[in-house]
């Protein structure tokens, strides 16, 4: 059943009102719902004060409260909960930012994509949220393609799967939104 036919069954069995199908998929995810919440944490500052786990939880608590999700596929679910958790993490780093009154800020490595995004000094997680909102108001298609790519670790097949498109225009757009984000972050440059 860990196949991905398997959860994408799991999926739309839960899509449809079944609760057993969320009991069965859970145990099935939750290793690789946690390998994403590390990923998103690596990049943190290191103090940050959530861990995988309670990342995790509160991702599950929201993905449970999906009600009637249409889930069409192992890929979809994954981009979705990637989505909850930077979410999570910039709800987050707002209270912590409020709290501080612009102090301390939220620091976010990206020595862990370099290669996604060129050699880069820490980003602020804001300045990384900002940037992919300015990138969602000039190109939709390519917000979603860094979201499901750098967030959820899908590759370019998976990702062009999930976006019904091909394989040659997720790579083009991919590369595209690459660029656009670079120049992004290295224009609004803080230093933390």
């Amino acid at each position: 059943m860990r196949s991905s036919e398997g959860i994408t069954q799991l999926l739309i069995d839960w899509g449809n009102g079944d609760q057993a199908a969320l009991e069965k998929l859970m145990p099935l995810v939750y290793s690789e719902l946690r390998r994403l919440a590390g990923n998103y944490l690596r990049r943190e500052r290191a103090e940050h004060t959530l861990q995988p786990t309670a990342l995790v939880n509160e991702a599950y608590l929201k993905l449970i409260d999906q009600r009637n999700a249409k889930w069409q596929n192992r890929a979809h679910f994954f981009g979705i909960s990637a989505q909850l958790m930077r979410r999570i993490l910039v709800d987050h780093a707002r209270a912590h930012h409020s709290r501080k009154r612009g102090g301390d800020q939220f620091c976010v490595s990206l020595r862990n994509v370099a290669a996604a995004f060129g050699s880069q000094p820490d980003v602020d997680l804001l300045e990384i949220h900002n940037a992919l909102n300015r990138l969602e108001e000039l190109d939709p298609d390519q917000a979603r393609i860094v979201e499901l790519r750098f967030f959820a670790g899908l590759t370019i097949k998976e990702t062009a799967e999930f976006m019904k498109s091909s394989h040659a225009t997720v790579e083009r757009e991919w590369k595209m939104a690459k660029a656009f984000l670079k120049s992004e972050l290295t224009k609004k440059r803080h230093s933390c």
